[in-house]
């Protein structure tokens, strides 16, 4: 497996302010799980119809499928070894950018729900906006290729939740080193995480050294006294509406400001949790905050990855 190279942290994304509160490195309270009501309000019939989907950001469940099977880019499924052991595989949805030049490598964490349509969907929008994405599935041997459509809200849960951390960490790893051995690619890799992958991605903010940029979509914060180890710089992006997300915030970004490392934050008014899979929910509230959230973590990307 090729190694990780490691990289310098670039300069945090001008025009983000990290939120300041009080410092705290007490482990954080475990707040009630919203994880169903998340899936069951992106499967609801929609609080408000949105009139013209915007094909220039990351697509909502309900377009997924449409802008997958009409996209331009080249997309395959690869198998590599993610452990010592050959049995130790991993399934990687990979989406090539069209562009001339090298591209950096972006790693798509899925919800807790799994590898779904929307998940790839949402590399393939990565793609088109110059990045190598790759979207592990963390499920790989547990249900068929792209299974996680066909799983039920609880199944699909019952097995993400079963998965080991430090398994997944290590399988980004692989991915990462992977996706850096491409010929088409830069020596440079970031990764972004929905929801559960949320929370994964600012896990391996702390897990790894050779990270460029971490992106967390309405993702949990690790416990504070781990975050000394973080080198990359972080951006968090937060439904309003989503206070068991939220309440972990606060004391990170303390933390995370008084050790000097870059976390820069923003929260969307009236948005809830998942509001990039769910922008026909709250009434045009997640679909605003879609708008806004894609093009920063875009260009938080483009930044701190794309030399």
């Amino acid at each position: 497996m090729p190694r990780i190279v490691r990289v310098a942290c670039v300069a945090a994304l001008a025009g983000f302010a990290g939120c300041v509160h009080r410092a705290t490195t007490q482990p954080q309270p475990a707040q009630p799980d919203t994880h169903v009501e998340h899936m069951a309000a992106s499967n609801a019939t929609p609080a408000v119809a949105v009139a013209a989907w915007d094909t220039t950001i990351a697509p909502g469940a309900a377009d997924a499928r449409m802008r997958l099977e009409q996209s331009p880019r080249h997309g395959e499924w690869v198998t590599i070894r993610a452990g010592t052991n050959p049995s130790d595989s991993l399934r990687l949805w990979v989406v090539y950018p069209q562009r001339s030049t090298k591209a950096p490598v972006v790693l798509v964490v899925h919800e807790i729900f799994g590898l779904t349509t929307w998940v790839r969907a949402v590399a393939d929008r990565l793609a088109a906006d110059g990045f190598i994405a790759i979207a592990p599935d963390f499920l790989t041997g547990k249900v068929p290729v792209n299974g996680a459509d066909s799983l039920g809200m609880q199944a699909g849960m019952a097995l993400v939740r079963a998965l080991d951390p430090a398994t997944v960490q290590r399988q980004l790893d692989a991915a990462a080193a992977y996706g850096m051995a491409l010929p088409a690619a830069q020596p440079r890799y970031g990764v972004v995480g929905f929801c559960w992958g949320g929370g994964v991605s600012f896990a391996h903010a702390v897990h790894a050294p050779s990270l460029g940029a971490a992106v967390v979509f309405y993702g949990t914060s690790p416990d504070t006294v781990q975050l000394a180890s973080v080198r990359a710089p972080v951006l968090g992006l937060y439904g309003e509406n989503d206070a068991r997300v939220n309440a972990t915030v606060p004391p990170t970004a303390a933390v995370m400001s008084r050790l000097g490392k870059p976390f820069m934050t923003q929260t969307f008014p009236g948005a809830g949790h998942g509001f990039m899979r769910a922008q026909d929910q709250l009434n045009g509230a997640n679909f605003a905050a879609a708008r806004r959230a894609w093009p920063a973590a875009v260009e938080f990307f483009r930044r701190n990855l794309d030399h």
